[in-house]
């Protein structure tokens, strides 16, 4: 399988050269995404709302490659504010509750301040029942 490049239209990965995600074989690889709204290019203030964004992006990304959040095995989060990460912790059992993958909270900043949480993922694709 050839190695496929997917991304969001971000003006970013253009601008700073890189993709959204990256599949080689059964492997997707996401860089880490924020909780920026690609269509519109705005950013929501509260960290809850920005988590939830950024997984829907993640999300956007897998499906684009044939992954499922399920397929998810590797997390990163990293937050500027130790404070904001128990606050997603709703957030992030919605979507990874299945998957449980392995993670680590990375406390660093971020590209901008006005940027709370960021999610990096590693998804392994499975063949499902309905694969032939």
């Amino acid at each position: 399988m050839a190695r496929r490049l997917i991304s969001s239209g971000s003006r970013f990965e253009e601008e700073i050269g890189y993709s959204r995600a990256v599949v080689d074989g059964d492997w997707v690889f996401v860089s880490g995404t924020t909780g920026y709204d690609y269509t519109t290019m705005t950013i929501a203030e509260g960290v809850v709302e920005q988590c939830e964004q950024a997984f829907r992006n993640i999300d956007q990304a897998l499906r684009e490659a044939g992954a499922k959040m399920d397929d998810v095995v590797r997390a990163h989060f990293i937050l500027p504010r130790r404070e904001d990460w128990e606050p997603c912790w709703p957030v992030v059992r919605q979507w990874f509750g299945r998957a449980r993958p392995a993670s680590t909270l990375i406390l660093a900043g971020l590209q901008t301040d006005e940027m709370r949480i960021e999610i990096e993922v590693t998804a392994r694709m499975r063949r499902r029942a309905t694969d032939s």
